[in-house]
């Protein structure tokens, strides 16, 4: 147990799982890497987790991506959603 951090590490598994969804909806190669971490949100309205994807190919710019839930939380409908405010060409940040 982390003294300085009491939230339960998230499931490897459901990392790895979300981590294939968006690689497939992004039609994404092996050399990107595709973060996922879940951070603490302290802005007034926002929820108290926030999970952050982020996309970082070899050639090409970041792209991140943040929705409003624990990683836990997540499902492959959210992800699938990301895709389409990506294919809109939009920025998917629930901040607005």
């Amino acid at each position: 147990m982390n003294l300085l951090n009491p939230r339960p590490i998230p499931d490897p598994q459901h990392v790895a799982a979300i981590k294939q969804w968006v690689g497939a909806t992004f039609g994404l190669d092996a050399q990107t890497t595709i973060l996922v971490t879940e951070l603490r949100c302290s802005e007034p309205g926002c929820p108290p987790l926030e999970t952050v994807i982020a996309l970082l190919p070899i050639n090409s710019p970041v792209q991140q991506y943040k929705l409003p839930k624990a990683i836990p939380d997540i499902t492959a409908a959210d992800v699938a959603d990301l895709g389409t405010h990506a294919s809109e060409g939009e920025s998917y940040d629930h901040h607005g």
